[in-house]
C-alpha cells in the first residue's frame, strides 16, 4: 500500500478492530471488519457505524456566500433555511457532473460543503475561480472527521452518547462533545434512518469510540466501505465515477430533482435545459438478476437474444453487486433511451461471455426508511 495514501483521524481504531483496508480517493479506508454481509445486515436491522472521514469538506464564507453558492451549484438553496442541508451538484458548463455533494446552509454568509474525497479540489477550484471579492472558498478537508450512524436503532445510539437525535430529515445542529464540537445531521447514504456527524479532526477518534460502544449495545457493529457500497446500491443512490461523471448528466442519472430549474443561473444551466427539452439520451435504471450471477460495473446490457453476441446492445452497467438483503445480483445501468427498454422488460447482461437474465426495475431495490 502506497505511503502517499492519507490516514483519517480514526485509523488506529480501525487497525485495533482488525479491519481490512483498501485505497479510496487517495485515502486508506476500512473495507470491512466482520465481513460485508454481516455489516450490511446489521445496518439494515440494528445499527452500523461508518468512518467516512475521507469525504471532503469545504467552507464558503463572506457577505452573500449562500447566494454565490446558489449561483454555481444546481439545487436551489432558497428551498431550505439555516440549519438545513441539501443534496446538490457541481456541473461543468456542458452539463456533466464535477461532483455531487451535500451543502450545509449555516447562514446567508456561510455554506459548509461535503464533496467526495477525490473531487474536493475540483469543487473548491470551481467555486474559488468565480468567487467575488469578499467571499472566501477554502478546503477544510483535514479539519473535520465524518462519522455515520445508520440503521433502525441509530437514534438510540446518538441519545446514548448525549447527542441530539430528534432532528428532521436533512436538518443539522452544532453541539458540544468532549473538548470540541460536532455537527449532527439527519442524513446518510444507506436508505436507513441515520445521522452523519462532523466532529473536529482531533476529537473524531474519541467520538468514534463512544459511538462504537453504543452501537454494540443495540446489537450493531462497525461497518466499512464494502457494506456502504452494497447498501447504497440497493437504494439506487449514485456514486460519482459510476452513475455520475463529467460525461453523465444529472438528467441521465435521474437526479433532475436536485436541479433548480427555475433559477436564473447555475453552472451548466443552458446545457441541462437543452437536454431536458430534447430528452436525455440515456436513463439510469435498476437491473435485478432473474437467475444466479453477480453483476459488476462496466458490463454490456443486451436485448435478449439466442446467446451472447446475438443480442442488441442497449446500455452498460455502472454499478453491480450481490444484494445481501434480496440474495440476488443487482446492478444500476445506463440504458439508451432510443432502445425503448422499459421497467418490467427483460434484458441480458454479458458477464464474461455468459448471458445473465435480468429484469429492468426502478430503484430502490428495497424499501427506504430515511425519513
Amino acid at each position: 500500500m502506497s505511503e502517499e495514501l492519507l490516514h483519517g483521524p480514526v485509523h488506529e481504531a480501525h487497525v485495533a478492530l482488525g479491519a481490512t483496508f483498501a485505497p479510496f480517493g487517495g485515502w486508506t479506508m476500512p473495507v470491512s471488519y466482520a465481513g460485508t454481509v454481516s455489516e450490511h445486515t446489521s445496518t439494515r436491522t440494528t445499527a452500523g457505524l461508518f468512518d467516512v472521514s475521507h469525504l471532503g469538506k469545504a467552507v464558503v464564507s463572506g457577505p452573500g456566500a449562500a447566494a454565490y453558492v446558489d449561483s454555481v451549484l444546481t439545487n436551489a438553496l432558497d428551498r431550505i433555511g439555516p440549519g438545513q442541508a441539501q443534496y446538490t451538484l457541481c456541473c461543468t458548463e456542458n452539463g456533466g457532473v464535477v461532483d455531487d455533494l451535500i451543502a450545509y446552509l449555516v447562514s446567508d454568509d456561510e455554506v459548509f460543503l461535503v464533496p467526495n474525497a477525490a473531487n474536493t479540489a475540483a469543487v473548491v477550484d470551481v467555486l474559488a475561480q468565480g468567487a467575488p471579492a469578499g467571499i472566501e472558498v477554502r478546503s477544510a478537508h483535514r479539519e473535520y472527521g465524518v462519522l455515520a450512524v445508520q440503521g433502525p436503532w441509530s437514534a438510540d445510539v446518538l441519545a446514548a452518547v448525549g447527542l441530539p437525535s430528534s432532528l428532521d430529515y436533512m436538518a443539522f445542529e452544532d453541539v458540544a462533545f468532549g473538548s470540541g464540537s460536532v455537527r449532527v445531521c439527519r442524513t446518510g447514504y444507506t436508505g436507513e434512518h441515520g445521522y452523519e456527524l462532523l466532529p473536529q479532526w482531533d476529537t473524531a477518534a474519541s467520538l468514534f469510540e463512544a459511538l462504537l460502544g453504543a452501537v454494540r449495545e443495540v446489537g450493531g457493529e462497525p461497518a466499512g466501505l464494502g457494506a456502504r457500497d452494497t447498501l447504497r446500491t440497493e437504494m439506487g443512490y449514485p456514486l460519482h465515477g459510476h452513475e455520475l461523471s463529467v460525461d453523465i448528466s444529472p438528467l441521465e442519472a435521474r437526479c433532475g430533482w436536485a436541479v433548480g430549474w427555475k433559477k436564473d443561473a447555475f453552472r451548466g444551466r443552458d446545457a441541462l435545459l437543452a437536454q431536458k427539452e430534447a430528452g436525455a439520451p440515456r436513463t439510469l435504471v435498476g437491473l435485478r438478476a432473474v437467475g444466479r450471477g453477480v453483476l459488476r460495473p462496466g458490463l454490456t446490457v443486451l436485448r435478449p437474444g439466442n446467446s451472447v453476441g446475438t443480442g442488441e446492445p442497449v446500455g452498460v452497467t455502472t454499478s453491480g453487486t450481490f444484494s445481501p438483503t434480496l440474495k440476488v445480483g443487482i446492478a444500476l445501468a445506463l440504458l439508451d433511451t432510443a432502445a425503448g427498454v422499459a421497467v418490467g422488460d427483460a434484458v441480458d447482461v454479458d458477464v464474461r461471455g455468459r448471458a445473465i437474465a435480468c429484469e429492468v426495475v426502478r430503484p430502490p431495490f428495497v424499501e427506504a426508511h430515511v425519513r
